[in-house]
């Protein structure tokens, strides 16, 4: 059996902890996730437009066995240069390889497109992100909350707001798996015509509204923006858990971990969006009995919390720019 972690959030896995940063004048943020010691790391991308940095590290077939940090970003390509502002504070930190005293920090990142909404982008040569990146390492915490905050804090979820969400389960054999994503897809997280949530299979305890089963035809229509919001998306995201993992485990449960995706938007991994996740293990317990089946549950947990991690956010998330919140 499973249960929500204590806090219902991805810090819920022992060793996980979170920091965000926002520029309100740009309307753009960074989120920041941060293992107490580096991680096991896999990674998966789906969508048909990326934005990403140190993922090829993260191969089975790559040298690099961890790391020390994840980044999420707006800013589209801007906000790659929040994990450079990551890596800075990591390394005051004394985190990342030894190379002569100097230290090398591995934090791969995501970013989403923001570029568009009502913030103001005319930055000069010097876009936030750096110093929003180092901020949100500053700021790491057990505690956050859900909506407009980190990298969410500019996005939208096709016509209504999105923003930064959380979920986790725990076993009862104490497996801890979490989520943590920042929601940005050209599809739709409602199903068309009413206030329910595609992931209302999975809710749990009324976290985004407890509205429960809606009434679905069977000609269900597309709901996406109008053509000028296309190519201004992306939906990118963290799962972890306390499991020891190798990183060709890891990538499975990244792999795995989409299904939640395709779970709470439609459409979703479209060309116009960038989707990526990346799956940390904090290895503070091992699995027990067969190891493929264990791999395989760790795997459920976390597409469950994914879909969970997309529709809370959009609940949360208040009107921001133009953008009109859920429940405004």
């Amino acid at each position: 059996m499973n249960k929500l972690g204590a806090r219902n959030l991805i810090t819920d896995v022992d060793g996980i902890k979170i920091g965000n940063a926002e520029d309100a004048h740009v309307m753009t943020g960074v989120t920041a996730i941060v293992p107490d010691t580096a991680a096991v790391a896999g990674v998966d991308v789906r969508g048909g437009g990326p934005g990403t940095r140190e993922t090829e590290v993260l191969n089975p077939d790559c040298l690099v066995e961890r790391v020390d940090a994840v980044v999420l970003s707006g800013g589209s390509v801007f906000g790659l240069e929040a994990a450079s502002g990551a890596i800075m504070a990591l390394a005051r930190q004394g985190r990342g390889f030894d190379v002569r005293g100097l230290h090398v920090p591995i934090v791969p990142s995501a970013i989403l497109f923001d570029l568009a909404n009502a913030g103001d982008k005319n930055w000069g040569d010097m876009p936030p992100y750096r110093n929003l990146g180092m901020t949100a390492v500053g700021n790491v915490e057990e505690d956050f909350l859900l909506g407009n905050i980190g990298a969410g804090y500019g996005a939208a979820a096709g016509r209504i707001k999105g923003g930064l969400g959380s979920a986790s389960l725990v076993s009862d054999d104490g497996i801890q798996v979490g989520a943590v994503f920042a929601v940005n897809p050209v599809g739709s997280v409602l199903v068309p015509g009413t206030r329910h949530f595609w992931a209302w299979a999975l809710e749990q305890q009324g976290e985004f509204g407890g509205l429960g089963a809606p009434e679905i035809s069977a000609d269900i229509p597309l709901d996406m923006p109008a053509e000028s919001r296309l190519a201004e998306n992306t939906t990118i995201g963290v799962v972890a858990t306390n499991v020891t993992l190798t990183k060709s485990e890891a990538k499975r449960i990244a792999i795995m971990a989409h299904d939640g995706l395709a779970r709470a938007i439609r459409p979703v991994h479209t060309p116009f969006d960038g989707d990526s996740i990346f799956a940390l293990s904090t290895e503070k317990i091992e699995l027990s009995g067969p190891r493929a089946m264990g791999v395989a549950r760790i795997g459920a947990m976390a597409a469950d919390c994914v879909a969970r991690s997309i529709a809370r956010p959009v609940y949360n998330a208040t009107s921001l720019g133009g953008i009109p919140g859920y429940l405004s």
